[in-house]
């Protein structure tokens, strides 16, 4: 199949992967279940019915070109887990036929190697056509000439993989950037057979707006609209229906959700046993020792920290520093209190390993915002915005504010700002592959070596 022009072949991409996936788990079950006595003519129904309603309810087919790669790992995760609970449900209620979880095992994970190799190959397959060839495109125009609507254009031309050809932009001021107004808009949409018309708020009246609905509708054509705000952060909107009335609304973040918080608390749990018995078990007494020989004081530092809804706790650290009273500081470059295996110790993050008893007794998380100083909390809560967000979730020992590189002494505001935009952007878009994402991460950067780990 050729997929040339402004994407007129796209709409077959969707039910050319549903088709790929159905054939997958239809075919599979008779070889992978032909010695349980399964009645098929019952079992494929069931099972094609029930994935179908799986994937409408998670969103398994929502994959657009814009969609980045751990979304569509985090689609799949969800999809196979779902679907082998739907897979297990149906042998009890056949009572002839042979349950076998080796036999079902081996089928959900070859479906879904299968399915993954496929969706992927698909999915890149299409960017880098889109790069080499310049088809599957679509021709887009910008209502505004906002620092928003700037961003977005050059996020268009930077990301050929993504498909979308810029036009230009249109705007009632006058801007020497700008191809014309509002009342020329409609004939080069027209003319230049535009797809997408993405639209900032703040540059059109309400009149015009209609007016311009209205056209889109009449046109086939998609309008889009650019939120207009000069913060940094993301925003989670959702569309709710008071009858009719659309209102929008803040969505909670994942880790709002029942589910998500139990599969998160699963998983902290279960990441830190492996690490206290496998890692800090002899650790911890060899630590002990060099400590103990270098500097007189305890093994374990503690230190009171802010956390979830700024409830204290007390975090925990092997002890790096000389005693000493200012404990309210944060360790500088060349700081004289580190010690000499406190530096090493402090370089490869070692010093952080305890903090996993704070995971299990349930105080911290293996990945989220690293909990600040009560000075830096006081500090910075009224001076940066969405600082407070940070204390909505549990604190952690790792986090995509760190992997991004900005841990360690803040020197700057900047410093702070980013940290905060990582950690904001890491609670409204948590999801399990971006914890695991983010240890991976951690533990390259250990092994690499980071500037500011002193």
């Amino acid at each position: 199949m050729v997929l040339s022009g402004r994407g007129r072949y796209s709409k077959y991409i969707r039910p050319i992967s549903i088709a790929f996936d159905i054939v997958a788990i239809a075919v599979l079950p008779l070889y992978f279940f032909r010695e349980l006595n399964v009645d098929f003519w019952r079992y494929e129904p069931y099972q094609i019915v029930t994935w179908a309603v799986l994937a409408y309810f998670i969103g398994f087919y929502e994959v657009y070109r814009y969609t980045a790669p751990v979304a569509i790992i985090s689609k799949l995760i969800k999809q196979a887990i779902l679907f082998l609970l739907i897979v297990i449900a149906f042998f009890p209620f056949a009572k002839e036929t042979v349950f076998s979880g080796k036999a079902i095992a081996k089928f959900i994970g070859t479906s879904f190697i299968f399915i993954t190799v496929f969706k992927f190959l698909l999915f890149y397959y299409l960017k880098k056509y889109r790069i080499i060839t310049g088809s599957n495109f679509r021709n887009t125009v910008i209502i505004g000439y906002t620092p928003e609507a700037i961003r977005l254009k050059e996020l268009f031309t930077t990301r050929p993989d993504y498909g979308y050809r810029f036009n230009g932009f249109f705007s009632d001021k006058s801007n020497p950037n700008v191809l014309g107004n509002l009342n020329d808009l409609k004939q080069f949409v027209i003319q230049k057979n535009i797809d997408d018309i993405y639209c900032s708020l703040s540059e059109i009246t309400n009149a015009k707006l209609k007016d311009l609905v209205e056209f889109a509708d009449e046109q086939h054509k998609i309008i889009k609209f650019i939120p207009d705000t000069k913060d940094i952060f993301t925003k989670n909107l959702k569309v709710d229906y008071y009858g009719l009335f659309p209102v929008l609304s803040l969505r909670k973040t994942p880790l709002h959700g029942t589910l998500e918080k139990f599969v998160k608390r699963v998983f902290d749990i279960a990441f830190s046993l492996l690490v206290i018995i496998f890692v800090l078990s002899w650790l911890a007494p060899i630590m002990a020792i060099l400590i103990k020989l270098e500097s007189k004081g305890p093994i374990f530092f503690k230190q009171s920290r802010p956390g979830i809804n700024e409830k204290e706790f007390f975090c925990y650290k092997f002890r790096s520093m000389h005693l000493n009273e200012t404990t309210e500081t944060s360790v500088t470059k060349n700081d004289p209190r580190v010690t000499r295996i406190g530096k090493f110790i402090r370089k490869t993050s070692i010093d952080e390993l305890p903090q996993f008893i704070n995971v299990l007794l349930g105080e911290m998380s293996v990945v989220g915002p690293r909990p600040h100083l009560w000075s830096q909390n006081k500090m910075y809560s009224n001076k940066i915005k969405k600082y407070i967000v940070r204390l909505y979730v549990k604190p952690g020992i790792t986090g995509l504010a760190q992997v991004r590189g900005f841990r360690g002494e803040i020197e700057t505001d900047e410093d702070m700002i980013n940290r905060i935009k990582y950690d904001v952007f890491y609670i409204e878009n948590w999801s399990l592959i971006l914890d695991i994402k983010i240890i991976f991460q951690t533990v390259v950067n250990i092994f690499k070596g980071e500037e500011k780990a002193y």
